[in-house]
């Protein structure tokens, strides 16, 4: 005659109960944080609706390997799902209001957890002068009702005299500082704002990766020819003067400095185009990529 197995503890079975339906809670809670319906989770993780239903009704037998599908297709550990600790009820109501809340704020409060909303909704145009950033600049913040900002003119007033003067006085190294100094004041004044800023801009690293962290960051790019017409056009004829060789020396500017542009969140081509339709482009472009969303205008 064989012995029977033992019944588990009741306490055992109060532990098995918690447990199925502390996983079912954070499984539900994490799939509408991701605003997935039963059905697109099942398709992501290869598990039935039915099983889904079942954990997050804490109900029946957790498979592991099932539930590591579903873990993965979350993007959660399987920890985050068994572990014992539970949220406080601070963090809890945070976490009901964000599952709530529509896509735009989710993404918002995603990244400025993660750091990335460092560049809120500021959007700075680089590129070679005669590209077009102060005419698309002062045309987009205009169609879009925020700031425009030039940050040679800020590099002025800081400086209290025009960048020629800054540049004679202070040399390069002198206006490189002061350049850093009104892109860190632009950063902390302006949530939302279009900027322009000089060529250069890329010649000094530590700044041109400060400004690609904090700024959405455009390239507006075109062909040599017309960078050097567009400046000329503006009455500024010191790119030919007595020099021969300007178009050459234009062309090697743009190479050497075309990987640096090339880190730019997007690129817009302006060679041959308007400025109504280059106008339409870009407004375009950051609409598609929400560089500056309704939400926060």
């Amino acid at each position: 005659m064989s012995q029977e197995e033992p019944h588990p503890p009741v306490a055992l079975d109060a532990a098995i109960t918690a447990l199925q339906g502390r996983v079912g809670d954070r499984v539900r809670a994490a799939r509408k944080m991701h605003g997935m319906s039963r059905r697109l989770l099942s398709e992501a993780s290869g598990v039935s609706p039915r099983y889904l239903a079942q954990i997050e009704g804490g109900e029946g037998n957790i498979s592991i390997a099932l539930l590591l599908r579903v873990a993965e297709a979350l993007g959660v550990s399987m920890e985050a799902l068994v572990a014992n600790a539970d949220l406080t009820p601070e963090a809890r109501r945070v976490a009901e209001a964000f599952a709530a809340a529509d896509r735009p704020t989710q993404e918002q409060v995603k990244g400025l957890l993660s750091g990335t909303t460092s560049k809120a909704g500021r959007i700075c145009l680089i590129g070679l002068r005669g590209a077009g950033k102060s005419t698309l600049g002062a045309a987009v913040a205009k169609a879009l009702t925020v700031p425009f900002v030039e940050l040679n003119r800020v590099i002025e007033t800081a400086g209290g005299m025009p960048i020629g003067e800054i540049m004679g006085l202070y040399g390069p190294e002198g206006y490189r500082q002061l350049e850093a100094d009104a892109l860190d004041q632009i950063a902390a004044e302006q949530h939302r704002a279009i900027i322009a800023v000089a060529g250069g801009i890329v010649d000094e690293a530590h700044t041109f990766d400060r400004l690609l962290d904090r700024f959405h960051t455009i390239w507006v790019k075109a062909a040599p020819e017309e960078h050097m017409a567009r400046v000329r056009a503006q009455g500024d004829t010191r790119p030919m003067e007595g020099n021969s060789e300007a178009m050459v020396q234009l062309r090697l500017i743009l190479q050497s400095r075309e990987a640096d542009y090339s880190r730019a969140d997007a690129v817009i081509d302006t060679s041959g185009a308007s400025v109504d339709a280059s106008l339409s482009e870009l407004l375009a472009l950051i609409e598609t990529n929400r560089y500056l969303p309704k939400e926060i205008r």
